[in-house]
């Protein structure tokens, strides 16, 4: 069989002149976030297949790749079931990780705990524009804040971020995950139907209320529910105050702290950001994360048309590590996605030394080729980037080729019959 020089699918090779722009935003990522107070953390890519199997990933516990047993504890002659075959996995996100990071590490860490990862995760997904099978994730948690601080503090960091690599006119889109089961509740759904509702919900701004409504009977579901639920969001178009609206209207359904709860880190980021965004409310608003608990986030690109990072609340996902809840919220920024955008816009790293290339000819030796060697250590001590190539025969084409990969200069060397 030959062997095949293209990556796997949905993986993808970076080429050097993305590679230096990935390389610039993971430097922006981290001084940014450095100055909120996020502390940089890493976990192995691989975890314990009962911590990526424990209901609360969502669809992405259908997309892990999964690793054999080892040695003798593999015999799959005998297995019937994949427990007994499997015992590991690649993680398909950062936030799994960081729970057990945390349940593990607790006693040494300080309260609340400000952490950002920036890692390779895994999904056995369908590839597509801006979505491969392996991907890099940047998350920043908050574990061990109960209040909306966290939440203010997540949005504003992320904002911040994105503001310095150039990026305007996005929104941040907010809602609670207990306004979605209040308003099930309110229109007559069964609390188990709960997910399946909030799937179809979830499709809003690709298929329109009709679509929405059609998918919703076509799942079973009564009518009369139906139509008490899409009325919620038809009212919500004509309110002034949409979280208002809901608070009155789902009075006894939904927590009487939520509206206080959002109207505060909707008024505090409005107040103090510094770029230009805007956090909008949207009861539209699912995420498909089965562990959030309250308060959740977007970010809406225009450019993109598709979400660009997201998060929310998780508070009791620690407790099933350790049986003692610990209010936690993070925020992961679609890293994959904004170099996608940086690189599609023809984005150039600010800042960079001076590119020179000294193209030595061919049978250049001895004190000579020291001296170039010399020189290029000088220019480097000085700040330049300097690469130092044996000069081709078509210099032209060479070049060329060169200046693709940002070099500005060219320095020449031949043979001096003195020194070779």
């Amino acid at each position: 069989m030959a062997l095949s020089k293209k990556p796997t699918t949905g993986m993808k090779d970076i080429l050097p002149e993305e590679m230096q722009v990935r390389d610039y935003v993971i430097g922006v990522i981290k001084e940014t976030y450095g100055k909120f107070g996020f502390t940089p953390i890493e976990t192995p890519c691989v975890e314990a297949i009962q911590n990526l199997n424990s209901k609360q990933g969502g669809e992405n516990e259908k997309l892990i790749f999964k690793i054999l047993k080892r040695g003798e504890k593999l015999d799959v002659a005998q297995a019937t079931t994949e427990e007994e075959v499997v015992d590991g996995g690649l993680r398909y996100d950062l936030t799994v990780p960081l729970v057990r990071f945390y349940s593990n590490n607790e006693a040494k860490l300080p309260a609340p705990f400000k952490a950002l990862q920036i890692g390779n995760v895994w999904r056995a997904d369908r590839p597509q524009k801006g979505r491969y099978r392996q991907f890099m994730q940047c998350d920043i948690d908050i574990l061990g804040e109960p209040s909306n601080l966290a939440e203010i503090e997540l949005i504003l960091a992320t904002t911040t971020t994105l503001s310095r690599l150039g990026f305007r006119d996005f929104q941040i889109r907010i809602n609670d995950r207990r306004i979605l089961k209040a308003m099930a509740s309110y229109s007559g759904f069964a609390e188990e139907s709960f997910d399946n509702v909030f799937i179809i919900l979830d499709k809003m701004d690709k298929i329109g209320m009709d679509g929405v409504e059609a998918e919703l009977l076509e799942g079973g579901f009564a009518k009369e529910a139906v139509d008490k639920y899409l009325d919620l969001f038809r009212k919500l178009e004509e309110a002034q105050d949409g979280i208002a609206y809901l608070a009155e209207t789902l009075a006894g359904f939904l927590d009487e702290d939520v509206e206080r709860n959002l109207q505060e880190i909707i008024s505090s980021v409005r107040a103090t950001k510094s770029s230009d965004f805007e956090i909008v409310f949207d009861a539209t608003l699912v995420r498909g994360m089965s562990y959030y608990t309250g308060t959740i986030f977007e970010i809406a690109m225009p450019q993109f048309g598709a979400a660009c990072g997201g998060g929310g609340r998780y508070d009791k996902m620690v407790g099933r590590f350790t049986g003692k809840d610990v209010p936690a919220c993070g925020f992961s920024i679609g890293f994959e996605r904004i170099i996608l955008l940086l690189m599609e816009n023809g984005f150039q790293v600010p800042g960079q030394p001076k590119k020179v290339a000294y193209l030595v000819e061919k049978g250049i030796g001895g004190g000579r080729l020291c001296e170039v060697i010399a020189k290029a250590q000088a220019s480097r001590g000085e700040g330049l980037n300097v690469l130092v190539v044996r000069m081709n025969k078509n210099k032209k084409f060479q070049k060329e080729q060169l200046e693709k990969e940002g070099y500005t200069d060219f320095v020449e060397f031949y043979k001096d019959p003195l020194k070779d």
